[in-house]
């Protein structure tokens, strides 16, 4: 697709969701919103699995680690700073993604899944089997983060447009902040280490270091989704770190098209209103899900965004025959 016509529907895409809240029902706002923390946690995972090359089914870990984080640091009865807990948030998620993609990173393939898996079942049960984390019942963030600054609030966390447009500028600045890395040295180095890790090797490059600043950014990020799903929320559990939430990005990331950042918040998109569709149908949902899923990995192999392409493809096709 031409450069003009991408960036075309990237502003229109982005007028639609700044008008959302225009609507005035706080469920659709708090839906879109919800999609929106989901499509930052899909386009961290995105970074790992569709631009490195390393299947992570552990990413829910540093999701749950940042969520937990903001709860334990904010006070029962007022709220928190945003400008402490958000950074705050952020840096024990990456610290915690830096110290198991120090270990995991020495394992590859089927090996290297198992381990991430493992690794975030760890975490889970940190939180589930101890006082730390609540137990099975978790904790409740009572009051929103503040974003007050020497007296001035900017903005209110607690009014349902304010944290949706707060929701939509993290997603807008984590898709710059990720469109620069891919674009950087840096970004070029780990889609050569996806392409051909031992080319890159010989070439002199020390792809494991490459490799555990990408796993440790990633978890960064995801640290960021976790942080605004806890403040949204009001509450997290340890289902936040639990293997079937990391299989769920890992499907967004699948269902949108990897290695696309558009893509996996399209795939955000279409996981979360799919879910809530089928939910509303049919206790049964998660069977009804899978079978899309099977469908779409089968006869949309590139994931939803790349729908346009094959699409224009055929009638090319279609019309060079005639």
């Amino acid at each position: 697709m031409p450069i003009k016509s991408t960036v075309t529907l990237k502003i229109i895409a982005l007028i639609v969701l700044l008008c959302v809240p225009l609507s005035g029902v706080d469920f659709y706002t708090e839906l879109v919103a919800k999609a929106l923390v989901f499509g930052i946690f899909a386009m961290s995972l995105d970074l790992l699995v569709g631009f490195t090359g390393l299947v992570s089914f552990g990413h829910a870990a540093y999701f749950g680690i940042a969520a937990y984080s903001v709860a334990l640091m904010s006070p029962k009865y007022s709220a928190a700073s945003l400008w402490l807990t958000l950074p705050a948030s952020m840096l024990i998620s990456a610290l915690a993604a830096l110290i198991v993609g120090i270990f995991v990173l020495r394992t590859k393939g089927i090996y290297f899944i198992m381990v991430t898996l493992a690794f975030a079942q760890l975490a889970y049960y940190i939180f589930h089997d101890t006082p730390l984390g609540g137990g099975s019942d978790g904790i409740y963030v009572n009051v929103k983060p503040s974003a007050e600054i020497l007296g001035f609030t900017p903005f209110d966390l607690s009014n349902h447009a304010h944290m949706y447009y707060f929701i939509l500028v993290m997603l807008v600045l984590v898709y710059l902040f990720l469109q620069r890395i891919l674009q950087s040295p840096f970004g070029k180095v780990l889609v050569g280490i996806k392409s051909n890790e031992h080319r890159m090797q010989s070439l002199g490059y020390q792809t494991f270091n490459y490799k555990l600043a990408a796993f440790s950014i990633a978890g960064g990020l995801g640290g960021v989704a976790g942080y605004l799903y806890a403040s949204m929320f009001g509450f997290v559990t340890p289902e936040l770190l639990s293997w079937h939430q990391s299989g769920n990005v890992l499907l967004m990331v699948i269902l949108g098209g990897m290695g696309n950042l558009v893509a996996a918040v399209i795939g955000s998109f279409a996981f979360i209103f799919l879910q809530e569709i089928f939910s509303s149908l049919t206790k049964h949902w998660q069977l009804v899900m899978g079978l899309v899923i099977v469908f779409a990995v089968l006869f949309a192999p590139g994931g939803l965004a790349a729908l346009p392409q094959r699409l224009k493809a055929a009638l090319q096709k279609e019309e060079y025959k005639k």
